[in-house]
């Protein structure tokens, strides 16, 4: 496991040994830990200029929360090193 991922080339980097075609979910919250749908991935200020707002700072990628499937599975919060 990645410990820290801070650009999208640390994303890519960290997902390479994966089948591209395994399901992707987002973990949220250690000490209470549920499964997330990805809803999307948008780029500001690059995105936002296409709906009128005025670009400003540096580009940043945001990867937005879905919806809840459940509750994280004990396997995923120990591969996470969640566990206590």
């Amino acid at each position: 496991m990645t410990d820290h991922i801070e650009t999208v080339g640390d994303l890519i980097a960290a997902l390479d040994g994966y089948d591209r075609d395994t399901r992707i979910r987002l973990a949220i919250q250690p000490r209470w830990p549920f499964e997330y749908t990805i809803s999307g991935v948008a780029q500001t200020p690059d995105t936002a200029e296409g709906v009128g707002i005025q670009p400003t700072g540096e580009p940043v990628v945001w990867i937005a929360q879905g919806g809840q499937v459940d509750y994280l599975p004990p396997i995923a919060s120990n591969a996470l090193g969640w566990s206590q």
